[in-house]
């Protein structure tokens, strides 16, 4: 199938519009759709060939379609049944990829019909400013447009961090931007970096049968979740066979044309046949000629911007990753469609930190929202933990996935959700139900709710009425 490409009108040299969205990614798009709403002239500018930015091409849809058919084929493999014939079912990782590019047409399909019905001019080539109203786009064929803005909205996302001498063109080496166009299933594989991406692709991999070895630079892994969450998934992964190495600092790779040798500053060395460096991402700013208009990205290449995603410009906004954290798609959309109500009418809604779900596609799924046992610690304030273990659950035991919990924090005397943490299948999902409870006022976000309702029966949902009660019987 041919990939479609952009369909543009013909622009004049110079072609003005009342706002610009550098970006088609979640925050751009999302700035895009809330802009043209309010009666906006837009465009949009797009530098890959299909719009949709990484996380369509690169990063969220393809690493996540590629989970879903890791699991399909473990699910066949773990059948009863299956097994009793003798087969096992083994698919090659080019194969388990391919199944991620049907994912991806249909997503930028979808999305280009969302530009096309609200009239938002899409332009393909490389934005940079030429002063605080004016961009230059230059096309692949070398040619150059000039446009006009009243407002801007950078939502150009971020790269993997690449540090000097470590050869990317190896075709032993990789970052998250390349992983995925590994030729086959490698027998081995070291991940250096153990935040989110990494943890991530160490369940993946591993669950192919891949011998890995993860190296965190920190004493535990994922340390912004609950305590007992990382123990949870260091456990989990340990007894899958990962091999965690803590506290290790990078020193230096050798390249071999059958494998690679990762060397770490404590002596160590690990071999394997191929290294993910996941360490790091660095803001897509350079391209921009942002020091013509005063901005000047961090040394990570973030824009710093205030509540309102204003940058030191007051008409130049920014969104998403390459604003820094929380670097999630669902974040971005909102910050973009925050960013462009504020610019259309100087009122926005305040976004909230807190108020965003973590959503980790390790193997079992993390997501949390709200405080930690150890925030709420170090707060003196006075909580207590309700748990609903996932093997208890009679939805579980028919799905096969009794690893996980859910865990509730809720203060002791008024009962108010105070967090909501949760490790195991469908957790992404789950923690939707509770987050919709911490955003009511008063008594409405109380543990009383859940208690108190009918939760189907047998879903993973009724974990919460599970979690409630095993608190509420904590405080007598």
């Amino acid at each position: 199938m041919s990939e479609p490409q952009f369909q543009e009108s013909p622009l004049k040299p110079e072609q003005t519009f009342d706002v610009i969205v550098i970006g088609t990614g979640p925050g751009g798009e999302g700035a895009a759709m809330e802009a043209t709403k309010q009666g906006k002239s837009v465009a949009v500018i797009e530098k890959q060939p299909r719009i949709g930015g990484n996380c369509t091409h690169l990063g969220t849809i393809p690493s996540k379609s590629l989970r879903a058919a890791i699991y399909r084929m473990m699910e066949v493999n773990s059948d009863a049944k299956f097994r009793q014939t003798g087969k096992h079912v083994e698919v090659s990782f080019r194969d388990l990829r391919r199944s991620a590019q049907t994912v991806i047409e249909k997503q930028v399909e979808m999305r280009r019909s969302f530009y096309d019905r609200n009239d938002v001019e899409v332009i393909q080539g490389t934005a940079s400013f030429l002063d605080a109203n004016h961009i230059n786009v230059r096309h692949e064929d070398g040619t150059n447009i000039t446009l006009r803005a009243s407002a801007f909205v950078i939502a150009t996302g971020s790269r993997p961090y690449r540090p000097e001498g470590v050869d990317f063109t190896h075709p032993r080496i990789f970052d998250s931007d390349t992983i995925l166009d590994l030729p086959e299933t490698p027998r081995s594989m070291t991940i250096y970096g153990a935040g989110v991406i990494g943890c991530e692709y160490a369940s993946m991999f591993r669950n192919v049968d891949v011998k890995l070895n993860l190296v965190n630079t920190r004493s535990n892994l994922l340390e912004f979740l609950d305590d007992e969450i990382c123990d949870a998934l260091s456990y989990h992964m340990r007894d899958t066979g990962v091999r965690i190495r803590h506290n290790e600092i990078f020193d230096h790779v050798e390249t071999f044309d059958d494998h690679v040798l990762v060397h770490l500053k404590s002596g160590k060395q690990l071999r394997s046949d191929v290294l993910l460096w996941a360490n790091g991402r660095s803001g897509n700013t350079e391209e921009l000629n942002l020091g013509c208009v005063g901005i000047t990205p961090n040394h990570r290449g973030q824009i710093e911007v205030n509540e309102t995603f204003q940058s030191t410009q007051a008409h130049i906004y920014a969104v998403g990753d390459v604003i820094g954290p929380p670097s999630l798609a669902s974040a971005a959309y909102v910050q973009g469609r925050f960013a462009a109500r504020h610019l259309g009418s100087g009122l926005c809604d305040a976004f909230k930190m807190e108020q965003v779900p973590t959503g980790i596609y390790t193997s079992p799924e993390i997501s949390s929202l709200g405080k930690t046992e150890r925030q709420l610690t170090e707060e003196c304030v006075p909580y207590e933990v309700g748990h609903s273990m996932f093997k208890s659950l009679a939805r579980a035991q028919i799905m096969g996935r009794p690893v996980g919990m859910l865990k509730l924090l809720f203060h002791r005397e008024t009962l108010e959700i105070l967090g909501i943490h949760c490790f195991g299948v469908n957790a992404s999902e789950i923690i939707h139900i509770g987050q919709a409870i911490m955003s009511q006022q008063g008594e409405a976000n109380s543990l009383h709710y859940f208690m108190n309702t009918t939760f189907n029966y047998p879903t993973m949902a009724e974990a919460y009425r599970v979690a409630a009660l095993n608190g509420y019987n904590r405080l007598f």
